[in-house]
């Protein structure tokens, strides 16, 4: 019998937990679900190549595992600081017999961007799906809280990675290839406390939308998952204790979702078989409504 959705995860209350960005899985309490014991792969990816940046934790990891178990051989970006938990899944993926790519360094950096498509071309011989799902989130109550510095990394790190990794990876792409942005349902209900990060969010989706168009004639499909309250490291480095203490109580399922429950949208856009669905935002919110 399928699992209730209001009750297969914990819901809030939680307890307020801190981390320093980018934040690890394993001090996470409860420890966020990627799907290691649930995800079941059937070979939807069976020979294709991925590049997923934040691949070490969050919703990047649940997607890697789960592309890995689809029959894909994944490569990971993160920050040296996330090494530990990269290293993890990067044996969980070997573990599925297939191949694992670990890409350490900051994706603001143009070069470092350029210089990760190439060794994942270089080393799997091919780049079928490009998932630009790393972010940046602070929580500020006030603007003249950010500073400028603040400011500007949600951009480099939310919109214009994507920029540099999308355009290196264009001469790489054969018709049927898929880029998968990472947007967010902030882009239609932008939370007081996340200006830039929801700015950066509505950002990502009209690029999604113009690049679904101008890559048709290519052949190349671009789509984007827009998620709700997940629960990541992001929540402990971005988001106030108070804050997280009720996290997801609004939502109508009544609870933030977890990364194992985005995992298959991404896969959806990724497999092949779905050649129509381009230019599309897929909402996983818990049920918000985004009409």
């Amino acid at each position: 019998m399928p699992a209730d959705p209001r009750t297969r995860y914990p819901r809030p209350p939680f307890r307020g937990q801190t981390q320093k960005f980018p934040g690890l899985s394993e001090k996470m309490i409860p420890r966020p679900d990627y799907g290691e014991e649930t995800y079941k792969g059937s070979g939807k990816l069976a020979g294709l190549a991925a590049l997923i940046t934040g691949g070490d934790s969050g919703i990047g990891r649940a997607v890697a595992l789960a592309f890995a178990r689809e029959g894909a051989d994944v490569a990971i970006s993160y920050l040296e600081t996330e090494a530990d938990d990269a290293r993890d899944i990067g044996e969980q993926i070997k573990a599925e017999g297939r191949n694992c790519l670990l890409l350490p360094g900051d994706i603001r950096d143009g070069a470092h961007c350029r210089e990760m498509i190439s060794r994942t071309v270089e080393t799997f011989g091919r780049l079928d799906i490009l998932v630009n799902n790393a972010a940046f989130q602070k929580a500020r109550a006030k603007l003249e809280e950010i500073s400028d510095e603040e400011w500007k990394r949600h951009f480099s790190t939310n919109t214009d990675a994507l920029f540099h990794l999308t355009k290196a990876a264009l001469p790489h792409l054969q018709a049927g290839a898929s880029i998968i942005n990472t947007s967010s349902v902030n882009l239609k209900t932008a939370p007081e406390l996340l200006v830039p990060y929801s700015m950066t969010k509505a950002a990502i989706a009209n690029f999604t939308s113009s690049m679904a168009q101008q890559l048709a004639g290519r052949g190349i499909r671009v789509n984007a998952v827009m998620p709700g309250p997940i629960w990541t490291p992001f929540i402990a480095t971005g988001m106030p204790e108070e804050e997280q203490e009720h996290l997801g109580s609004d939502v109508p399922l009544g609870r933030p979702g977890q990364p194992a429950e985005l995992a298959g949208a991404y896969v959806y856009f990724a497999d092949p078989l779905n050649s129509y669905t381009t230019g599309a935002l897929l909402a996983v919110n818990g049920g918000v409504p985004m009409i």
